[in-house]
C-alpha cells in the first residue's frame, strides 16, 4: 500500500477560475509516476465521492512529460460565495493525503 506522498513531490489544489477546483500531482520521477497512474487511485470515482461532483463533470490528464497528473472539478461553492469555507481552493487536497492505494496496476 502507498499514499501520495510516496509518488509525488508535489499535491496540491487551487482555482481554476471562480467554478473550477483543480489538483496538480507531481511525481517524483518516471517511476513513481507510471506507478501512479498504472494504479488507477486518481480516477473520477475518488474525486466523485470525496467532493461530490458528477463524474461527467472531473476531468483527469495524465501529463506524461511533465511526469504530473492534473484533476478538476466543479468547485463545491463558487469562489467567495457565502458558504464558501476555502476561497483559494488551497486546502481542498487534504481529504486524499491520508488514503493509501495499491500500487499494483488495475487490469
Amino acid at each position: 500500500m502507498a499514499t501520495l506522498l510516496d509518488h509525488c513531490s508535489l499535491v496540491r489544489s487551487k482555482n481554476a477560475g471562480p467554478f473550477t477546483l483543480t489538483f496538480d500531482f507531481m511525481c517524483h520521477d518516471r517511476a513513481a509516476f507510471d506507478a501512479l497512474v498504472a494504479s488507477g487511485f486518481l480516477d473520477k470515482g475518488l474525486f466523485a465521492e470525496l467532493y461530490g461532483a458528477d463524474p461527467e463533470d472531473i476531468l483527469v490528464v495524465n501529463h506524461p512529460l511533465a511526469l504530473a497528473v492534473k484533476v478538476s472539478l466543479p468547485r463545491p461553492t463558487v469562489q467567495g460565495e457565502l458558504r464558501d469555507s476555502d476561497c483559494y481552493a488551497g486546502q481542498q487536497y487534504a481529504p486524499l493525503m491520508d488514503l493509501t492505494f495499491d500500487t499494483e496496476p488495475r487490469p
